[in-house]
């Protein structure tokens, strides 16, 4: 089977980065919008470091208040500013460091509504390329998201959920709804199985969908990161 990239979202005060990070191949970190701040993202490089970990950025909305996870409906310059501005606080961070700046991946409100929405999906896609073209663009499988990025040359990884629930058309169950979430480690490797072994994801309505897998996440803040990322890389690392 080919490989697939392990994601973790981190730097987001959560404090279990150094026991995550052994699991994982790529490292989001939040860039002060969401989470985070110039002391939590030059210690969180420095940990994605120490194990050989790619450093990505974690772009949000500008609202901790509610971890970014609160839908905003900005102007196209508003939304290109804003990615810009935390790419430029990550990226000189990183050179503080000689370390590489490797991926972004939006946060939240900012990923689900560009998933489905391709006017912001090409704005956050124009300000990374305008940023730096040889960044990779991580998005949900079969979205705008990566449509949008490869339509301006950009490179894209396809990005599948370990630890959340699929609707009929390839979105995320939205976190205010019932099961949108998977808290069983069983439940979280059958997912991550069916999806690695056949390209598909059950739904919740029982219907299996296809989907591109090149990166799988994990959500930091969730209580069960460690133990999740400790089953998924050895499923993934022995299939």
């Amino acid at each position: 089977m080919r490989y697939i990239d392990i994601n973790c979202d981190m730097g987001e005060g959560i404090g279990n980065d150094a026991l995550v990070m052994p699991y994982i191949h790529s490292a989001n970190i939040a860039c002060g919008f969401h989470a985070g701040d110039e002391s939590s993202m030059n210690d969180t490089i420095r940990l994605a470091m120490q194990y050989g970990v790619k450093i990505g950025a974690h772009v949000s909305y500008l609202d901790k208040p509610n971890f970014g996870r609160t839908e905003m409906y900005l102007s196209p310059v508003e939304v290109y500013e804003l990615v810009y501005t935390q790419l430029t606080l990550l990226k000189n961070i990183a050179n503080k460091n000689s370390a590489a700046l490797v991926h972004v991946k939006p946060h939240g409100s900012l990923y689900n509504m560009s998933a489905r929405d391709p006017q912001l999906a090409k704005t956050i896609a124009n300000a990374v390329k305008d940023f730096e073209p040889t960044l990779v663009l991580f998005g949900l499988s079969g979205s705008h998201s990566i449509s949008e990025a490869s339509k301006t040359g950009l490179k894209t990884a396809s990005e599948v959920f370990a630890d959340r629930t699929y609707q009929e058309d390839g979105t995320l169950i939205p976190r205010s709804k019932p099961n949108a979430l998977l808290t069983d480690v069983e439940q979280v490797i059958s997912q991550v199985k069916e999806i690695a072994e056949a390209g598909v994801v059950t739904t919740s309505t029982g219907k299996k969908i296809s989907v591109v897998a090149e990166t799988v996440c994990i959500h930091g803040d969730s209580p069960h990161a460690i133990e999740f990322a400790k089953a998924i890389h050895h499923t993934l690392s022995s299939q």
